[in-house]
């Protein structure tokens, strides 16, 4: 028998928690043929949520719950509980219920099709229309900007085979976009198109600054255009000048005694360029930005305690880093050693 694992990530959701979890149960009661874990991985929220997903967890031991150290955001904190899920292939459903989990019955019948991705695209959503239309022209300048086709509407909400879990793990990005890294495996998928509801309880945790990080994060990950444009806007304003410039002269030549260039060309000349550079040194530093956090190479969450696991999470462990570095210390001695048998034969000779 199968499992499927359930992966929903929560932030103050202690209206909507309860709902999600009775919904997936009966679902997954409804299929019968798969065994199945329910994880929930909390971003320390500030509500009920965590006593509630502790009751559950309780009474229920598919049910596994992962309590974040602080709150690490919408992009790390689901990927750190997806490498948490053994299940034959991983569903992730967001605790609010606009991914709908009646189709998760869709989902594992496609996926029994033979298709390792089986991806949930917005046809419409009850949330705000101009929300909604931002949305879709926001995704539309990413698959033109991409170098790899990308899917339109989709959110991540979807099944994914444990194959393509492993693929992601392979990238070992320390900030990744998950999306993007749906879209650059390329393998086999299926589209299945759906409503979404609007939120009934509860409201939105994502702000401005949030969609502007999860926005700037596709470009920077699936994109060099913006760069290149950067590169053309210096040789088109450069070529601008140039013939503005010979155009004065032009002028200047002939009508000598009548024309008098003034300030005003000059004050609007200097902003124009000064914002090109501004915006060039800030595109720029979104960039420097993104290669700054994979240097760094910093764990996705700090886990503060977890319920119904059976083992540790998937990190490095402390035992193992200690081996390690016996094991280096031992290469560097017998690396001194040699180099001080060495010194003393030349010594000698």
């Amino acid at each position: 028998m199968k499992t499927i694992s359930i992966l929903t990530p929560c932030y103050n959701e202690e209206a909507n928690v309860e709902e999600v979890y009775t919904q997936v149960r009966d679902v997954m009661a409804g299929l019968g043929r798969y065994r199945y874990e329910h994880l929930f991985i909390d971003n320390c929220s500030t509500d009920r949520t965590v006593e509630l997903l502790k009751r559950i967890a309780g009474k229920d031991t598919n049910v596994k719950v992962v309590v974040n150290a602080r709150n690490f955001g919408h992009i790390r904190s689901p990927m750190h509980a997806l490498y948490q899920t053994c299940g034959d292939a991983v569903i992730g459903i967001v605790a609010d219920l606009q991914d709908p989990p009646g189709m998760i019955v869709d989902f594992v019948r496609e996926w029994e099709a033979g298709y390792p991705m089986v991806l949930a695209i917005k046809r419409t959503s009850g949330e705000n229309p101009l929300m909604f239309w931002i949305r879709k022209k926001y995704y539309r300048l990413i698959n033109r900007l991409s170098s790899s086709e990308t899917f339109e509407n989709y959110t991540g909400f979807g099944l994914y085979d444990r194959r393509v879990v492993d693929i992601v793990k392979s990238f070992n990005d320390p900030y990744p976009y998950f999306r993007g890294m749906i879209a650059e495996i390329g393998l086999p998928h299926k589209q299945l198109y759906y409503d979404q509801p609007a939120r009934k309880r509860g409201f939105t945790k994502n702000n401005f600054y949030s969609l502007y990080d999860m926005a700037m994060l596709a470009i920077t990950n699936l994109s060099k255009v913006p760069l290149r444009l950067v590169t053309f806007t210096g040789f088109d304003s450069a070529a601008l000048c140039l013939m503005v410039a010979f155009g004065y002269m032009v002028y200047k030549f002939l009508f000598w005694n009548n024309f008098s260039v003034g300030t005003a060309p000059l004050v609007i000349g200097i902003f124009f360029f000064s914002s090109v550079q501004l915006i060039s040194v800030c595109l720029l530093g979104e960039y420097v930005g993104s290669i700054h956090t994979q240097v760094q190479k910093r764990p996705y969450v700090v886990e503060r305690e977890r319920v119904n696991f059976e083992y540790e999470p998937d990190l490095p462990k402390a035992g193992h880093i200690a081996e390690l570095s016996a094991m280096n210390g031992a290469i560097k001695g017998e690396q001194l050693e040699h180099h001080r048998a060495e010194h003393v034969e030349a010594a000698a000779g």
